[in-house]
């Protein structure tokens, strides 16, 4: 899938995830020049029309909300017989990765996240739309400091709240009570899910745990979340209430939508933040006596304090000094006079030399600025836009795996780092993919020869074909990108498959019907019947197979495989012509589908009579078989 450009606009650059319905990619829009996520559904699932229905519904979900705490989704399409769904990209982290990294949080940073979740939820609920699957895994902090809600794949209208009848959709450790024992989801349900997720950020673990899901669903329904502060004793009141409040295991006890429960986190949120203020102190200046002037150490002798450390002021100072000389105070009133003006001086002149530092690191020339994104353009469009930005340019050419040639493949240094304005930043234009020799793996495993071609995309599944002369297993053959065998030559990172022997076609001529079927599709093939036919040998019974005939010169599969079964033997009732002349009795026999035999000349036929046959008369015969006749001349 990396490199591949879909619906002619999406060039595919990386994985970022991969989930149980879709995985997520790093792409490119070509014709807006913006990275994107773009989410596509495994395709083992494009045939299942459920799944396609909640594909389509994620984006129908999304798309009905404009928020800034709800992943933007800008495009829903299916390529060939792709799902996808392109949604904004947002470089960071899951709150899953978060708790892992730091097991809990702080009640501020509780708070913090929470108060982007719940925004983003309310948005949902005001639209209707119920998120169904909420989990720390479905919250994303991005690096700029956004926080915001995803993954809708099993979003529903909040009028068609009944699942009866499905399975429990959701991640067990969220499910609200309602949804485990009665399969009913509603705004409330959300609710839980937040409750639950806000325990497990104060505490680091979730409430309910168990070596099954049906334990933990079942503590769900049966048992009250615990507070947090009965694990983390630091969680404040506050905090308690709203997960008590949240998690109620009757729906009607909760808040009604995440609306009333951000108002009350908004509420109870100065209160929270104020008792975790940490103390703020000033420190005090100690001096001993011998610190002090001789005037204020004799003062606080006078006043028994002499053994006492204390805190001295400016004013104490002052008047110590009163008894001092007064010429020795003009001497040092002028020295401090001049000195001030040099300390005057010093720092005008620091001054300007920070300002001009800061000038020429923050706006001049020294600055630092961020390198402009240029993959995928041109070259005279990524120049002018380097130049534009207060870099000099100077063109290079590297072979890229990806990007087509002609078009820039990216900067040294690269997009969005720091580099100084005036700086050199080299633009390399795409020579295309390295054109690399191709390895023989014809006749390794499978595995083997993927490890071999690593430096091409090797697509999966492998294209199993029948045959008797390669063991099962091992590579037949590879095909490029246009299903023709690979040549001695191809492009780095392009698309090969492998041809890997199934073995021989089953062999099912004599086997009943059914047998024969579940053998063929058990191997991956498909069964076709054509019309039954009559087996007058006696070898196939009726209902088992007489013929197995494949649709296609080579076999693979998903082929077809048309099956002719047998209707037994074509049985007819052998007419009785015993005291019939030879011609009559052979005008019988033929009219019934058999065929006579004799020894008489044909001259005699019409006056011969028949004496005896054999399959005696009013017996079954097989059709076409032959009936011996003995006759005699009657004179």
């Amino acid at each position: 899938m990396i490199g591949r450009l879909i619906d002619g606009r999406y060039q595919v650059r990386s994985r970022i995830a991969r989930g149980g319905m879709a995985t997520v990619y790093l792409a490119t829009d070509l014709r807006l020049e913006r990275r994107v996520a773009i989410k596509i559904m495994h395709g083992h699932l494009a045939d299942d029309n459920t799944f396609k229905t909640r594909f389509v519904q994620e984006a129908r979900s999304a798309a009905r909300l404009a928020h800034p705490n709800v992943v933007n989704v800008f495009d829903q399409g299916q390529d060939a017989d792709m799902a996808y769904l392109v949604m904004e990209y947002l470089p960071g982290i899951t709150l899953r990765e978060l708790l892992k990294d730091y097991k809990k949080l702080t009640p501020e940073q509780t708070v913090d996240i929470m108060d982007a979740v719940l925004a983003g939820l309310a948005a949902a609920h005001k639209a209707g739309i119920v998120h169904r699957d909420l989990k720390p895994e479905n919250v994303l902090l991005a690096d700029d400091g956004r926080i915001k809600l995803g993954d809708f794949g099993l979003a529903r209208a909040a009028s068609a709240n009944t699942a009866t009848g499905q399975a429990l959709l959701g991640t067990i450790a969220y499910l609200s009570p309602e949804l485990v024992t009665r399969g009913v989801a509603d705004a409330r349900s959300d609710i839980y899910a937040v409750g639950i997720m806000m325990y497990e950020m104060l505490t680091g673990e979730q409430p309910y745990v168990g070596e099954a899901p049906m334990t933990i669903a079942y503590q769900h329904a049966n048992d009250q979340v615990p507070t947090p502060s009965s694990k983390n004793p630091a969680v404040p009141v506050e905090l308690d209430e709203l997960v008590v409040w949240a998690t109620a295991r009757d729906p009607e006890e909760r808040p009604n939508d995440a609306r009333e429960m951000l108002e009350r986190l908004r509420e109870v949120e100065p209160s929270i933040r104020s008792s975790h203020q940490p103390l703020q102190t000033q420190a005090t200046m100690i001096l001993s006596d011998a610190a002090l002037p001789a005037a204020v150490t004799a003062e606080t002798r006078v006043l028994g304090a002499a053994a006492a450390p204390v805190a001295v002021t400016a004013t104490a100072i002052a008047e110590a000094s009163d008894g001092d000389d007064t010429e020795a105070l003009a001497k040092s009133a002028d020295r401090r006079k001049r000195r001030g003006y040099w300390i005057i001086a010093l720092v005008l002149l620091l001054t300007g030399l920070a300002a001009g530092t800061g000038w020429y690191f923050g706006a001049g020339p020294g600055a630092l600025a961020p390198v402009p994104e240029t993959a995928t353009l041109t070259p005279a469009a990524a120049t002018d836009l380097l130049e534009e930005a207060g870099f000099t340019v100077e063109p290079a050419e590297r072979n890229d795996p990806i990007v087509p040639a002609g078009q820039v493949s990216g900067t040294d240094p690269e997009g969005g780092e720091q580099a100084q304005r005036g700086s050199t930043v080299t633009l390399f234009v795409s020579k295309g993919p390295s054109i690399l020799p191709v390895p023989e793996v014809r006749g390794s495993p499978s595995a083997d020869a993927r490890a071999t071609l690593k430096d091409f995309t090797v697509v999966e599944p492998d294209l199993r074909e029948f045959t008797s002369e390669v063991e099962a297993g091992l590579v037949i053959d590879v095909l490029d990108a246009d299903g023709n065998p690979v040549g001695a030559e191809y492009a780095e990172l392009g698309e090969l498959t492998l041809v890997v022997s199934a073995g021989p076609v089953p062999d099912v001529v004599g086997l009943p019907g059914a047998e024969a079927e579940a053998a063929l599709t058990e191997a991956g093939l498909q069964v076709a019947y054509l019309d039954s036919v009559f087996d007058n040998s006696g070898g196939v019974p009726d209902g088992h197979v007489f013929a197995a005939e494949p649709t296609t010169e080579v076999v693979r599969q998903g082929d077809t495989i048309n099956l002719t079964l047998s209707k037994g033997q074509d049985l007819v009732a052998v007419p009785n012509v015993v005291g019939k002349t030879m011609a009559e009795a052979i005008a019988l026999l033929e009219a019934a589908g058999l065929k006579a035999s004799y020894e008489l000349p044909d001259l005699f036929l019409p006056i011969a009579t028949v004496k005896s046959q054999d399959p005696a008369g009013d017996t079954q015969a097989v059709r076409d078989s032959t009936v011996r006749l003995v006759g005699s001349l009657t004179l």
